[in-house]
């Protein structure tokens, strides 16, 4: 029993303890974006503000931002929503159907994931060039949806095939078409894959900075990873700033976590009991 009691113990304290460490590069963020410049290069660097002030946050606000903001907001949701609607499909064709080349196609998809994105990026901007979408929002959803696809397809074929198969045969008795099999009853069963796989994808997507680099090119097209270049000068940069305008880029994905978590909480637990 002591035993027990002295590994729980122990167990709290390196929770605590890495907690803390988690924590420590938003609170850096969360205070520097209340110091003013000159407070951050003459005193500590960790020392809560002295003059705490929201000039930052203004001058934030004042530019770009919600422009950055919306372009984020439409690539990401676009996106997301065509990759789970893809992945889905091919993950119920590669689950449920047996046809000669099924595995050879899904090792293939499967091997993309292997691809470095840096050797597309030629290849992807020569192609975005051709078709006109270069320097607007709706080029970053191509890249974003196909690049996303093979371990999205991954997560929810391994899923799916660890439905029972009698749920099928059974649907299929009462005349269950493939369309509603796959709509109203291997979906919501896959609610938690799914729940994952959006976060995974969304939260990647969100941050992405090297496809909106390369395939945009005007302060209007950006999204939020790009904004940064805004509070960086030649020979220096405003970090107060910099870190308001992380600040507020972190508080939608903040806000989607706190109204969600209910949801992403009982898929995970759904996850974890299943079968």
């Amino acid at each position: 029993m002591n035993f027990i009691k002295e590994t729980k113990k122990w167990y709290f304290i390196f929770l605590a303890v890495w907690t803390l460490i988690a924590d420590v590069p938003f609170l850096f963020m969360l205070f520097t974006s209340f110091k003013t410049q000159s407070e951050l290069l003459s005193g500590n660097t960790w020392q809560i503000p002295r003059q705490p002030t929201i000039e930052n946050f203004s001058t934030v606000l004042e530019g770009n931002f919600f422009t950055y903001l919306k372009n984020s907001v439409i690539a990401v949701s676009i996106s997301v929503v065509l990759i789970l609607i893809i992945s889905s499909m091919a993950a119920f064709a590669f689950s449920r159907f047996k046809f000669a080349l099924n595995n050879l196609l899904y090792s293939l998809i499967i091997a993309g994931m292997a691809i470095p994105i840096h050797v597309t990026l030629i290849p992807i901007y020569v192609l975005t060039n051709k078709i006109k979408l270069y320097d607007t929002v709706f080029a970053l959803i191509g890249p974003y949806v196909a690049l996303s696809l093979p371990m999205s397809i991954f997560i929810l074929t391994e899923f799916m095939r660890e439905i029972p198969l009698e749920l099928e045969e059974a649907a299929k008795i009462d005349g269950c078409s493939m369309f509603r099999l796959y709509s109203d009853i291997l979906l919501p069963l896959s609610a938690p894959a799914l729940i994952t796989v959006g976060i995974y994808n969304g939260t990647y997507l969100w941050n992405e900075f090297v496809f909106a680099l390369v395939l945009t090119s005007s302060p209007t097209r950006r999204t939020l990873p790009l904004g940064i270049w805004d509070f960086q000068a030649r020979y220096g940069s405003d970090i107060p700033a910099i870190m308001a305008f992380l600040t507020l880029s972190l508080l939608p994905m903040l806000i989607a976590y706190i109204f969600g978590q209910d949801k992403i909480i009982k898929g995970m637990m759904a996850g974890a009991v299943k079968g």
